[in-house]
């Protein structure tokens, strides 16, 4: 792989400070295993999986062995009125691992397709259901749904939001879970916040329930800075979406595919949703590919008019793609084969042990921690917001270790694979970050 760009101003980089990064390229061009290698030959260790995504690892050969073999083979096939094996197997594997009721999964490109293609079906179900007054969307402060104007309008992050004009109109949103005064330093789920799930009944009263058609929430917030659900607080939702016949959307782009130590936080939190979106992990991070699994009762909505209409007017050109499709088959034969779904709750203990052993550290404020997920979140300098948290992450990186931060706050996310030693090396250097920043 070319090691020096020949020019770095083309390239408008995304949810990147431009002008840093460029007055100072940070450049990977290899990576294996837990791993990435940087253009000066330094290993960087990857306590991120890419960006939540690498579930199984880098450069894995079964993966991109099937990558090769269907470029090779056929590079690409419409999935509009035709079809192609590939993506029929891989639907069906995944609905396998979904919650009891999901029986139909519907192919995109990303986490942010999905989550456009999510609120999409619910509304157009309400309508086929005979409710086409069901038009409102209920989110969550500091939720993250992606980048298009469904996941934006949703979504909490104002960032996300501000430059972008009145979005979508009929939406309201949740108070966010986040609650240092009550949770900071807790090991897995707080135990305080479950009432707030209550300001949905607010919600509904306020704009009547017949108009509203869908309630998203990731279940473990992840973008956001890892912001874990209450104890009783998924349930006391789902309760309430369903007295008023609202759809319940679980947003599982980040937590999808054994990140919290199940197949989905759905089952994680034994709490079953309608509808759910994932991506990231699906093929690793491979190929771009994202995915919306729904219970039967959904699509079966769709399927009573005549047989030669097209019953959904929505999809993408790269839906089901041949390459993605082979690489999601060969990421779940390696997810199966490896127990990797299921790993992050055998690792989750030594995994939540090295994270709070950082409590007393210079500016630390709250840790987070669940499945192989972590937060730190750092005192904000008064001055200059996020700015205590990048300089973290410019010193990880020269010493060898990529971490991800959002705000103030460091987000860890390791590929599954990772084993006990790597995770003491991501807490040694975090240590010795930590202890050097002002």
């Amino acid at each position: 792989m070319t090691k020096a760009p020949n020019d770095l101003s083309a390239f408008w980089m995304p949810f990147t400070a431009n002008r840093q990064f460029k007055s100072a390229p940070r450049m990977l061009v290899d990576a294996e295993g837990m791993y990435y290698t940087a253009a000066d030959g330094r290993r960087i260790l990857d306590a991120t999986a890419g960006l939540w995504c690498v579930n199984a690892g880098h450069k894995r050969r079964k993966i991109v062995s099937a990558i090769k073999e269907a470029a090779e083979g056929l590079d690409y096939a419409p999935t509009f009125q035709m079809g192609h094996p590939k993506a029929f197997e891989l639907a069906s594997r995944v609905a396998e691992l979904l919650p009891e009721g999901f029986s139909q999964v519907f192919f995109t490109n990303s986490g942010s397709e999905s989550v456009e293609t999510a609120l999409k079906i619910a509304i157009a179900w309400h309508r086929a259901n005979g409710e086409p007054g069901r038009y409102r969307l209920i989110g969550r402060e500091k939720g993250y749904h992606g980048v298009n104007f469904g996941g934006i309008s949703v979504g909490g992050l104002g960032a996300n939001r501000k430059a972008f004009g009145p979005l979508l109109t009929g939406v309201d949103h949740l108070p966010h879970t986040l609650d240092l005064a009550r949770n900071a330093f807790s090991r897995g789920l707080p135990q305080h916040g479950a009432e707030l799930a209550d300001a949905l009944e607010d919600i509904v009263t306020l704009h009547d329930p017949s108009t509203i058609a869908a309630l998203i929430v990731e279940p473990m917030a992840g973008s956001a800075g890892v912001i874990l659900p209450p104890v009783g607080y998924l349930e006391r939702l789902r309760e309430i979406c369903d007295k008023y016949g609202i759809l319940l959307i679980f947003d599982e782009v980040i937590t999808g595919f054994g990140r919290l130590g199940a197949p989905f936080a759905a089952q994680r939190f034994a709490v079953t949703p309608d509808i759910i979106t994932m991506a990231k992990g699906l093929t690793s991070g491979t190929v771009p590919m994202g995915a919306v699994g729904v219970k039967s009762f959904i699509h079966d909505a769709f399927m009573n008019g005549p047989e030669h209409m097209i019953e959904l007017f929505h999809g993408y050109t790269y839906s089901g793609h041949p390459l993605a499709a082979a690489a999601g088959l060969a990421t779940l034969d390696v997810y199966r084969d490896e127990e990797l779904l299921t790993r992050a709750a055998r690792l989750e203990k030594t995994w939540e042990e090295a994270i709070h052993a950082l409590r007393g550290l210079p500016h630390v404020i709250d840790i987070r921690n669940i499945g192989l997920v972590g937060a730190i979140e750092l005192e904000p300098m008064a001055d200059a917001p996020t700015k205590r948290a990048f300089s973290a992450f410019l010193k990880a990186f020269e010493e060898g270790l990529l971490i991800r931060t959002t705000g103030d706050i460091i987000a860890l996310s390791p590929p599954l694979i990772i084993n006990e030693g790597q995770i003491g090396e991501i807490f040694d250097i975090l240590t010795r970050v930590l202890k050097g920043l002002e």
